[in-house]
């Protein structure tokens, strides 16, 4: 699985590097991805074969046969994945994704060129991007569905390690349950339907987490650096990852008490994880320095970030106020069962093993660390612990004395996966008249995209049947441009001497300057209006 993870980032890099240079043109990536994964087959056969014999499919299907519990739960997470599957193969229409997931690649793929795009709009450009160079390639080599197919990739790498991972503390039938808890959370089956990169970020974490408990039972020098480059993929997949940072500190800590260890020990191991970790990201944070002079871009800015709230001290009241959103009011919530085993993870803390102690820290340390850091307090943003979540989860379920009350709790993680099988089985059946083509995608999309929130889709292909192919719009107002499907400048990074042709505008107003431009076009339903100045091309 690290060697896996390694070659993910390997290949992100080489779409970076190609991009860098001006080359994402298709042949190019494609003799590129050809040549890359022909090596890797080439060099790895032997461990290819050896990590399919230690998956152990045999053993595997000797327990599907005698563990009901281990088959049933199997069973369910097929289902979620297929279920799940409806929705990768059906138009994008998240918020994210149509802002900047899928549009900085096609911006990229556009230009066959890797930019910083200046503005309010897209300042995301300047950010480590390690999954949308997947995406750029996929665009390139295929379509968007291929885009949240290898998100949805992801989730079934992380499914797979939460169950490796597992293993070293349970038997087969806790640590697929443990699979099962992470995959019944609606915000991660929702996830899995998307182009954003939250899933990644969750596999890169999970992966760190996993080496530096190897490193902790092997004090080997090796898995501190794996842990280091496994925290700097996270990094480079999200930003926002660095914030679990002092949780690893936190662990280190702990581990120099325990060890009694002194604190120049302590100091060469995190500095060494640090160090590893920033070189990761590296060539991203100095094309960020290159084109803002900020290397963690746009933090320490005036811009916005989803996750760049102001560190305060929590109110108990409103903690409370938050746990009940996040557990029953959030759109797409997180699994009620890591609330109710609360209690039993708080009583029986002194009885667990150095490794579970371990896993308490990091689970509660990113839990604080979420707290603390993300306004507003969705899903999504915890969705990148939620694994480790699900170990802990299913660890305390194992080691319940009481029958009965064990049984019970079983029963409510398979009640809540079926729950979650059904919420999102009617999710994705929108889906399924446009993948039956008994709907066309633009009669979809002019259902369900947000148009008054800056969507947008040629619903009447006026743009398509009247525009020419070398004429130029300037945009205002539109927030998520992944389905303007024409030239053109946003008035976010639009610049003096840029050549237009038209102007669109979206639930706003045109410009006084342009007072005298007339209107030729308006959409009822997407609220964009089309201006013209004639045969005039019209320089800023």
């Amino acid at each position: 699985m690290f060697t896996l993870a390694i070659l993910i980032g390997i290949y992100s890099y080489l779409i970076f590097f190609l991009g860098i240079l001006g080359l994402l043109y298709r042949p190019v990536v494609l003799i590129t991805t050809i040549v890359y994964f022909s090596i890797l087959i080439i060099f790895a056969q032997r461990k290819l074969k050896a990590g399919l014999t230690n998956f152990g499919v045999k053993k595997l299907v000797t327990e599907f046969k005698s563990n009901k519990l281990f088959s049933l739960t199997f069973l369910l997470i097929i289902s979620q994945a297929l279920i799940n599957l409806i929705g990768v193969f059906g138009p994008e229409i998240s918020f994210d994704a149509l802002w900047y997931h899928l549009t900085l690649p096609r911006l990229y793929i556009a230009k066959h060129l890797i930019f910083y795009i200046p503005g309010s709009n897209l300042f995301y450009s300047a950010m480590p991007k390690l999954t949308e160079m997947l995406y750029t390639a996929a665009l390139l080599l295929a379509n968007d569905s291929f885009v949240k197919l290898t998100h949805f990739s992801f989730g079934i790498l992380t499914l797979i390690a939460i169950y490796k991972i597992s293993r070293r503390f349970m038997s087969r039938e806790f640590s697929i349950l443990a699979s099962a808890i992470f995959y019944a959370n609606l915000v991660v089956g929702w996830e899995t339907i998307t182009a954003y990169v939250d899933l990644s970020w969750a596999f890169f974490s999970l992966m760190a987490f996993w080496g530096l408990l190897i490193w902790l039972e092997k004090r080997n020098k090796r898995w501190l650096v794996l842990t280091g480059i496994m925290f700097g993929l996270a990094v480079t997949a999200k930003l926002a990852a660095l914030f679990a940072l002092p949780v690893f500190l936190l662990i280190l800590v702990y581990d120099k008490y325990l060890e009694h260890d002194n604190w120049l020990n302590l100091s060469k191991r995190f500095f060494l994880l640090v160090i590893i970790t920033l070189l990761i990201p590296l060539p991203w944070l100095i094309f960020a320095f290159v084109n803002t002079g900020n290397p963690v871009y746009p933090y320490f800015t005036s811009q916005l970030v989803d996750s760049g709230k102001t560190l305060v001290l929590p109110n108990f009241k409103y903690i409370l106020t938050d746990l009940y959103s996040f557990f029953l009011k959030l759109n797409d919530p997180i699994s009620p069962i890591y609330l109710i085993v609360f209690p039993l993870i708080v009583t029986n803390f002194k009885k667990f093993t150095l490794k579970i102690k371990i896993l308490t820290l990091y689970c509660f340390g990113n839990f604080l660390i979420w707290y603390l850091t993300q306004e507003p307090r969705g899903g999504r943003f915890i969705l990148p612990y939620l694994p480790v979540f699900s170990i802990l989860a299913a660890y305390v379920i194992a080691k319940v004395q009481r029958h009965y009350l064990r049984n019970f709790l079983i029963a409510v993680v398979i009640f809540i996966t079926l729950i979650s099988i059904g919420y999102r089985s009617i999710a994705n059946a929108k889906f399924v008249p446009v993948e039956l083509g008994r709907e066309t995608k633009s009669a979809f999309l002019a259902k369900y995209l947000n148009f008054s929130f800056g969507d947008f889709y040629d619903t009447d292909n006026y743009f398509k049947n009247h525009l020419g192919k070398n004429d130029t719009v300037l945009l205002y107002g539109f927030g998520k441009l992944y389905y303007v499907d024409f030239n053109f400048i946003d008035s976010s990074w639009v610049k003096k001497g840029d050549k237009f042709d038209y102007i669109a505008v979206q639930n706003s107003v045109l410009p006084k300057r342009f007072s005298d431009w007339r209107q030729i076009y308006y959409n009822k339903l997407t609220k964009v209006k089309l201006y013209t100045k004639g045969e005039k091309i019209c320089v800023y």
